[in-house]
């Protein structure tokens, strides 16, 4: 990448040769997934064994994966089908694409760790049939939500469960069964396949629920229309594949961290379970918009929050709901992608701390 220190995987994975060889091979093939002739027949044969390695990787049935451009497409189909006659309640520090989807959505509240208070959510289930949108991993924090838990109070409720766990796919195990919700948001840039594809996962009682968001020509069984993306799906199944979950990574994380503690950073959500890749840092007096600037000129790549606010950087609504005060306005997000490397680690502390100490004064 030219050189530059690439730090931040949360925002999009490098891709991986596996995904590549997928994409590649998917894109000589001449065939349309709905076609009957032999060269449709191919493309189905791809895109099912897709759906099925989907489906064995994260626990779902292969008849019940339902291929989308991304997580921001899975996330709204769910809110838009599960969503029908009921209250949603969203946790307060639940990525853009459920908060634009659900737009009056209840807000369960967080710790200061990012954590959401299941006692709340049990008193907000009293109100009435519910959608609980729960992401797994926070993109910004790392946080880990307690979705089994929140899915056990959901059912003793009759409320649905949504989980957004795009960022935790790939990089810790991710079961859609094991987790006890209805439906699962995924995306395939997030874990190192291409940009393009994403799923819906969802139990048998929640797809005999769903309405489709995209009308069409009848693809996905009636669920999603538009021609298939085959060769970002075979990406994405590839990626799905090959990932190890990214433990090895949290060795270092914390030796980021330590430097950026060092020069006089705050590590936000550090308390709590969380990704092994992710940290959020925050520079007291120092916004994060000139951080970012700043180390982007020294050849390392980070973000201020998520990557979806077109270029934007803003004060982080996570962050605040956490509680954070000002720092919501001054932190900077480090995550790992799954190549990362120990001098990689050494290159981000010697700009972190040289940054530091030239923004730390200029702010005094």
């Amino acid at each position: 990448m030219n050189g530059m220190i690439y730090l931040d995987a949360n925002a999009t994975e490098p891709l991986r040769p596996e995904a590549r060889a997928a994409v590649l091979d998917a894109l000589d093939r001449t065939g349309n997934p709905s076609s009957v002739h032999a060269a449709g027949r191919d493309a189905r044969r791809l895109l099912e064994d897709a759906r099925e390695a989907i489906a064995r990787r994260f626990g779902g049935a292969p008849s019940d994966v339902v291929f989308t451009s991304g997580g921001t497409e899975a996330d709204a189909l769910a809110i838009h089908a599960l969503g029908r006659g009921r209250r949603v309640i969203a946790g307060a520090t639940e990525h853009d694409a459920v908060r634009a989807a659900a737009p009056g959505a209840a807000l369960l509240p967080v710790d200061a760790q990012g954590v959401a208070d299941l006692d709340a959510l049990e008193a907000m289930l009293r109100g009435g049939p519910a959608l609980v949108c729960l992401m797994l991993a926070n993109n910004e924090t790392g946080t880990l939500q307690p979705i089994a838990a929140a899915a056990a109070l959901c059912r003793a409720a009759g409320a649905w469960l949504h989980v957004d766990a795009v960022q935790a796919a790939g990089r810790m195990a991710v079961n859609l069964a094991a987790l006890g919700a209805h439906s699962m948001a995924l995306s395939s840039h997030k874990l190192g396949g291409p940009q393009g594809a994403g799923a819906l996962l969802l139990t048998p009682d929640a797809a005999a629920a769903l309405t489709p968001l995209i009308l069409g020509g009848g693809q996905e069984r009636g669920r999603r229309g538009g021609t298939h993306a085959l060769p970002a799906i075979a990406g994405f199944a590839a990626a799905a594949q090959a990932c190890t979950g990214s433990e090895h990574l949290a060795g270092l994380r914390d030796m980021a961290e330590q430097a950026a503690l060092l020069a006089g950073a705050v590590a936000l959500a550090a308390g709590g379970p969380r990704l092994s890749n992710t940290t959020a840092l925050a520079l007291p007096g120092v916004r994060a918009e000139r951080q970012v600037i700043a180390l982007d000129l020294a050849g390392i790549a980070v973000s201020a929050g998520a990557a979806c606010s077109s270029g934007k950087v803003a004060r982080s609504h996570v962050l605040e709901a956490m509680g954070a005060g000002a720092l919501a306005g001054e932190a900077i997000r480090v995550s790992l992608p799954w190549n990362a490397t120990e001098a990689d680690i050494a290159g981000f502390a010697a700009a972190y701390q040289t940054m530091a100490a030239r923004l730390s004064r200029s702010a005094a």
